[in-house]
C-alpha cells in the first residue's frame, strides 16, 4: 500500500526550510510551564529562607504540609503524574512538527494552545498555521503516537472552525474516576469531528449529535 503523500518527510519541493526559526517570545511560550514552575519554586525557597532567618516556623510547617500531603496521597500523585505527561506530550508534539512537514515555509509550527489530562491520556488543542490542516495530523498519527510514547492517537477537527484541531493521545484504557477533559467542557463534545470514517462515537455523543441535527 503506497504511503500517504502527506507523510513524505522530504517532499518534492526542496525550498521548504527546516523548522528552527524561533524568536524569544516563541521560546518563552513553549517553555511557559517550566518557567512558572521555576518561579513558584524560587518563591517557595525565598519564603522558607526568610521564615527560618526570622525564627518563624509556622510558614515552614504550612508550606511543607501543602507539598507533602498531596504527595503521599494517590490522588495527588496521579494529578502530578498526569500533568507531567501533559508537559512531555506538548514538547513531543512540537518535536514531531519540527521533524516532519507540519511547518510552514517560514519554519513556523502549529501552536499547542492547551493540553489537558483525560481518562485515557491527554488531549491537545492545536491552532494550525496557513498551509497545515487537520488531515496532516491524521496522516502523521502514528508518528505522533511513537513520539509521545503512547498507544495510539485520535485526531478531531472542529465542525465550523477548521483551524482548530484536537489531538487525543491514548496511553491506556479508560481510567474510572478521572474528571472529564477541560476541552470538552470548553467547546462541547458535539463540536468535534473524527477524521477516521470507521471511528465509532460513544453512544452519549451520538445522541447529542442527533439532538443537535434535529433542532436545526
Amino acid at each position: 500500500m503506497p504511503r500517504n503523500p502527506r507523510k513524505q518527510i522530504y517532499p518534492g519541493y526542496e525550498d521548504l526550510p527546516a523548522a528552527g526559526r524561533r524568536g524569544p517570545l516563541v521560546r518563552l511560550w513553549r517553555i511557559r510551564t517550566e518557567l512558572l514552575l521555576a518561579a513558584a519554586l524560587a518563591a517557595f525557597t525565598l519564603t522558607l529562607l526568610d521564615a527560618t532567618q526570622q525564627g518563624r516556623w509556622m510558614p515552614l510547617i504550612l508550606l511543607s504540609s501543602a507539598i507533602s500531603v498531596p504527595a503521599v496521597t494517590r490522588t495527588g500523585r496521579n494529578w502530578v503524574t498526569s500533568h507531567v505527561w501533559c508537559v512531555i506530550s506538548r514538547h513531543r508534539l512540537q518535536r514531531v512538527c519540527l521533524e516532519t512537514t507540519m511547518h510552514t515555509r517560514a519554519g513556523r509550527i502549529p501552536l499547542v494552545l492547551w493540553i489537558t489530562p483525560t481518562s485515557r491520556g491527554e488531549k491537545a488543542l492545536i491552532l494550525t498555521r496557513a498551509g497545515i490542516c487537520a488531515e496532516e495530523f491524521e496522516a502523521y498519527s502514528e508518528e505522533i503516537a511513537a513520539a509521545c510514547w503512547a498507544r495510539s492517537t485520535n485526531v478531531y477537527r472542529h465542525r465550523t472552525r477548521s483551524q482548530f484541531v484536537v489531538v487525543e493521545i491514548v496511553r491506556r484504557d479508560e481510567t474510572p474516576g478521572v474528571a472529564s477533559p477541560g476541552l470538552d467542557r470548553l467547546y462541547g463534545r458535539r463540536a468535534w469531528v473524527s477524521l477516521r470514517p470507521d471511528f465509532e462515537e460513544p453512544p452519549d455523543l451520538r445522541a447529542d449529535v442527533a439532538l443537535a441535527q434535529a433542532g436545526q
